[in-house]
């Protein structure tokens, strides 16, 4: 059952008019000042996130601050960003610039389907915005928000940047329905997958990795295509960087073998936030079942 979020709604209101009557590059600083600040006023989470960072990559707590603190920003701006979608969307091409789109290009007019594997990294929003005007049909997938104004305004917006918008991760069968139709799914994949998952190494950490995209390939032949949408260094414009699809080891199709599948696709993930890492949300317990000890009884 949905509950009413009023403080949310309301201050997302109020940054949404503000952001959309701003000029782009105003509106984008807005946010990342915004973003900038948050830590101040979640200190817990900063720190955990921090920690975790500092252990995950092996550098100084120091260093992982100033990431942390990166990524907030970056967030900040990424969320100006997708609240201006209908601006981004007319002007999606002079944002991004697409590297290797020969390998989409091919894989989706293979017409088995995409599954395009990515992560919380850079702005998946524009990355998706930009395959919907670049003549690809791209559908986005979401999490059911507690505040149902919340949910229809995400869902407003990835159809204003032109996804269809699928529904939540879940959902193995509408994401069947739109590969058999040749389509793309953006499936973000850097999420704990609880006891649904299969432990697969993420930063050189074992992780709960969704099984999905490789059980959905291994069924319906799609290719699965390794894509990160990046923040180039003016803040503003992205670099989409679109990598050769992802094979399956021994000459076996993708997703035949699940683990290897997911430990590929896993290990082009963490290269992309290793080059990256402060546009990657550590503040998120990506490993949060593994440290619960949820798989203890898989290492006995």
């Amino acid at each position: 059952m949905s509950r009413k979020q009023p403080f949310i709604w309301n201050a997302l209101a109020v940054f949404r008019f503000f952001v959309n009557a701003l000029p782009h590059s105003t509106a984008v600083a807005l946010g990342g000042f915004l973003g900038g600040l948050v830590p101040k006023f979640t200190a817990r989470k900063f720190n955990e996130a921090t920690g975790r960072c500092a252990d995950v990559l092996g550098v100084s707590k120091e260093r992982a601050a100033g990431i942390v603190r990166g990524a907030y920003k970056h967030f900040g701006r990424g969320a100006a960003e997708f609240a201006r979608m209908p601006y981004a969307a007319a002007h999606i091409n002079d944002l991004v610039r697409v590297h290797g789109e020969e390998h989409l290009r091919k894989a989706y007019d293979a017409g088995h389907g995409v599954m395009l594997a990515t992560g919380h990294i850079g702005n998946w929003e524009y990355a998706a915005a930009w395959c919907a005007h670049n003549g690809y049909t791209i559908n986005a997938l979401g999490t059911d928000q507690r505040d149902d104004r919340i949910t229809n305004l995400i869902l407003e917006l990835r159809r204003a940047g032109g996804s269809k918008a699928l529904g939540k991760a879940t959902d193995l069968r509408a994401m069947l329905k739109a590969l058999q139709d040749g389509e793309i799914i953006a499936v973000p994949i850097d999420q704990d997958a609880r006891k649904k998952g299969v432990l697969s190494m993420f930063l050189g950490r074992p992780a709960s990795t969704p099984v999905g995209v490789a059980k959905l390939a291994a069924k319906v032949g799609c290719a699965v295509v390794p894509a990160f949408c990046i923040r180039s260094s003016d803040g503003l414009t992205f670099d989409f960087n679109i990598l050769p699809p992802l094979e399956g080891r021994g000459g076996r199709p993708y997703g035949e073998d699940v683990q290897s599948s997911l430990d590929d696709c896993n290990d082009k993930i963490s290269q992309a936030i290793r080059e990256n890492p402060d546009q990657w949300m550590w503040m998120y317990p990506r490993w949060e079942s593994v440290e619960a000890g949820d798989f203890d009884d898989l290492r006995d």
